[in-house]
């Protein structure tokens, strides 16, 4: 089986060897808003061999910070969808934190709506998809977005200190925090394949009440994992979380 074709552009950043020989699943990451690829890099040299690690970098950051932001997710999701088609014949799983996790599950219906739907997804703090936040985010001061991050935990203190760094942050963040805002649930065919549901105990917005939901997203069976810590509950325990990733996918057909 071929792995991950350089046809898919920007959109993909590779962190495993391709197509090695243990490879079972090609396992697309898809990060936070106001994340990067390189927030899957730690937990991408925690998977086993039987899993190719690719990230989703979006526009306007890191390599590809001269691009122009999107801030519309059905277009980010039109986007990464057309990658995929370039990504391989390896049976495909998505795995997506917070925004992540609701690009993850639109990008899967693309999929599945062209004849192609992922074998698995993964989605990680992040409530049902039909359940909007009515806070506009992306119309909060630089102020209030950065009391945000805090209260989240999702960038380290000494980031927050860094004007400079803010200066860089703000902006991705606040194009990302308007694609989730603008965002509006639109009903469909349910996936066909199982959804693994990943939830930080402490996260009072992905909380389990909230993510019951994601069991009516899909006809295949849903199951919940509950890990210790806060919305970023990742990030302090990649080895956990690579080990729960992997025995969710060892029910992916290698076939």
């Amino acid at each position: 089986m071929t792995g991950w074709d350089r046809k898919a552009g920007p959109w993909l950043t590779r962190y495993t060897p391709a197509s090695a020989a243990g490879n079972r699943t090609q396992l697309i990451c898809l990060p936070h808003a106001g994340g990067s690829a390189t927030f899957f890099a730690t937990f991408a040299r925690e998977m086993p061999d039987s899993a190719e690690v690719l990230a989703v970098q979006y526009p306007g950051r890191q390599e590809r910070r001269a691009e122009p932001f999107v801030d519309s997710l059905p277009e980010l999701a039109d986007h990464v969808a057309d990658a995929l088609e370039h990504a391989g014949d390896l049976p495909l799983a998505l795995f997506g934190h917070s925004m992540g996790a609701l690009l993850a599950w639109e990008v899967a219906r693309r999929l599945q709506d062209r004849g192609s739907g992922p074998a698995h997804l993964i989605v990680s703090g992040r409530p049902e998809p039909a359940l909007h936040n009515e806070v506009r985010l992306h119309l909060r001061s630089d102020a209030e977005l950065i009391a945000d991050l805090r209260h989240l935990s999702g960038t380290a203190a000494g980031l927050l200190a860094d004007d400079g760094m803010l200066r860089m942050v703000l902006p991705v963040l606040r194009s990302d925090y308007k694609a989730v805002d603008g965002y509006r649930y639109r009903p469909g065919p349910p996936l066909r394949c199982p959804v693994s549901v990943f939830l930080g105990a402490d996260d009072a917005w992905a909380d389990r009440e909230r993510a019951e939901g994601w069991r009516a997203v899909t006809s295949g069976p849903v199951v919940f994992r509950t890990f210790p810590g806060d919305h970023f509950y990742l990030a302090a325990q990649w080895p956990r979380i690579a080990r729960a990733v992997a025995d969710a996918l060892m029910s992916v057909p290698t076939g």
